[in-house]
């Protein structure tokens, strides 16, 4: 039982593959060894009948022959005196004892018989010595005999004993061989009965070797399947509890191991969770609020600073007369004041609205919100001489088309107020189509620039310029408020792209930025393309460039 339970425990599904073909060896090569036993019990039996039996009846015929030769042929020259008639009986003295012999070499071991050859063999040399020898010396010596002699008549006696030993040996023979043939017989029905029995063990054997096979390994490895496909659909609270070999064991537990990681990693996420949609809801409402702030506060914001440039302008005109210089400035820097207040206000409510809902996304058409803003610009690019260039006709893309147009017109308005005094201002726009490298998993992109030749951007603040209110130049050189390139970056990326800007190496800047390319594109590509030839801006409000 101790044996039985440290195999149980200790064997690996290896070992107890190897234990069960060991077995399956055992009973093969038992088999094998009982059958041999029966095989060769079986040709034994064969070759006692074939190469015993049946070769020394054919001796002991021919024995019989030589014998009977040896007594014809002295019969005969007795009654002729012809010395022909010695020579059968020459013969069969050679051949008696040359059959005698062979008798001898295949009956070795069998003393019946070989009794009874050896009978026949002093019977025989008695008749030669007593009848024959003195018969055929009396022939020779001139003595004539008839049939009716006394020494023939001596001659037939004594050769009909040998006659009689002639069929005792060969009733012993077969005997013999019936016994022979009975002994084949019986080894071949214990040989079919034996393979029948090994057979039918053989057939229990493998069943019961599967059967162990089943039980040890199988079965565990069906049990370790079924608690794996119920973790699978979800059932993470069943524990998973493997019997069996021990490397089975040891895998079972490292997949309890997962199975309880991956509870505490549900229970943790589920917690998470929970945690996530409370703070998700906290921020909605957040958000809500702070939008309602934000509309409140530029009310409220806004009506002081309307009231403070108001009445600063009454002051003006009503008291300007006693105002000297230094009065009339300050008030100039306090209308001022109160006029960049209130743009950086709008500013910032524009910046706060950019990304609050999708509801407004659709097919947009980049070329319409593109003229779009040209046209607001148009009074702006007209007093320049600004010329803008379209390369490639602009897609359809899936957003929203008013902060579509904004981003158009924060960077086309961006090229237009740092134009460089040196040269002609000159803006081009342009777009390619990037395709993913295959099994990155990424989506096409729509590739757009809008480079210049204005005043350009150092490179080490190409990322400085999309801080919110970040300036480069101080507010007497450039007007505005730091919020334009911020603002652009936020619709950019609302929208599920990346800006960025590279210096023109020529002078100027080159603003960059991708979005995602939506089936609407493929409309996009069946429109007519637009002429490259540069087009200029000198274009009234509303008209399309």
């Amino acid at each position: 039982m101790r044996l039985w339970r440290f195999t149980r425990e200790k064997l690996s599904v290896q070992g107890w593959s190897r234990l069960i073909l060991a077995a399956m060896a055992v009973v093969v090569c038992g088999c094998a060894a009982v059958g041999g036993v029966l095989i060769s019990q079986t040709n034994s039996r064969s070759d006692e009948l074939t190469d015993r039996i049946q070769p020394a009846r054919a001796a002991v015929l021919q024995l019989q022959k030589s014998l009977l030769d040896q007594e014809t042929g002295v019969r005969g020259y007795a009654l002729t005196g012809d010395p022909s008639f010695l020579q059968p009986y020459t013969d069969g003295v050679k051949d008696e004892r040359r059959f005698t012999a062979a008798v001898h070499h295949v009956l070795a071991g069998d003393p019946e018989l070989l009794g009874d050859t050896d009978a026949i063999t002093r019977a025989a040399a008695n008749w030669r010595r007593e009848v024959a020898g003195p018969l055929i010396s009396q022939v020779r010596s001139g003595g004539k005999l008839t049939a009716s002699g006394s020494q023939l008549n001596t001659s037939k006696t004594q050769f009909d004993g040998l006659r009689k030993l002639f069929a005792t040996q060969g009733d012993h023979l077969d005997a013999a061989r019936d016994r022979a043939r009975a002994r084949l017989d019986h080894s071949r029905q214990v040989s079919e009965v034996v393979l029948l029995a090994m057979l039918a063990v053989f057939v229990v054997a493998v069943a019961a070797l599967a059967l162990l096979l089943h039980f040890m390994v199988g079965k565990p490895l069906n049990q370790l399947r079924a608690a794996s496909d119920g973790v699978r659909a979800g059932a993470f609270g069943s524990r998973i509890e493997v019997m069996g070999p021990s490397d089975l064991r040891a895998v079972g537990a490292a997949v309890e191991a997962m199975r309880a990681r991956l509870v505490e990693e549900l229970e943790a996420g589920n917690e998470r969770e929970t945690l996530l949609a409370d703070q998700t809801e906290e921020l909605r409402r957040s958000n809500s609020e702070l939008e309602q702030f934000a509309y409140v506060a530029s009310h409220d914001l806004q009506e002081p600073l309307r009231k403070v440039a108001s009445f600063c302008q009454l002051l003006e005109k009503r008291y300007g007369e006693r105002l000297d210089d230094r009065g009339k400035q300050y008030i100039d820097f306090a209308v001022d004041g109160a006029k960049r207040m209130q743009v950086l206000i709008n500013d910032l409510l524009t910046f706060s609205r950019v990304g609050r809902v999708h509801d407004a996304w659709q097919a947009v058409d980049l070329d319409a919100t593109l003229t779009r803003a040209l046209g607001n610009l148009a009074m702006v690019i007209e007093e320049n001489g600004v010329t803008v260039v379209r390369e490639a006709p602009l897609p359809e893309v899936h957003g929203d088309p008013t902060t579509l147009a904004m981003l158009w017109q924060n960077l086309v308005g961006n090229a237009v107020k740092f134009r460089s005094p040196e040269r002609d201002p000159r803006i081009v726009i342009d777009c390619v189509r990037e395709d993913p490298e295959p099994g990155t998993g990424d989506g096409p992109l729509w590739h757009f620039s809008v480079t210049d030749n204005g005043i350009g951007v150092a490179p080490e603040f190409a990322e400085k310029v999309f801080v919110i209110f970040q300036r480069l130049h101080a507010r007497d050189e450039y007007e505005g408020t730091g919020i334009g390139l911020a603002l652009c970056r936020k619709i950019v990326e609302f929208h599920g792209g990346r800006i960025w800007l590279e210096p023109v190496p020529t002078g100027g800047t080159a603003l960059h930025f991708v979005l995602p390319a939506e089936s609407a594109d493929q409309r996009a590509d069946e429109r007519p393309a637009a002429p490259a030839a540069p087009v200029p801006a000198t274009i009234p409000p509303g008209a399309p460039s």
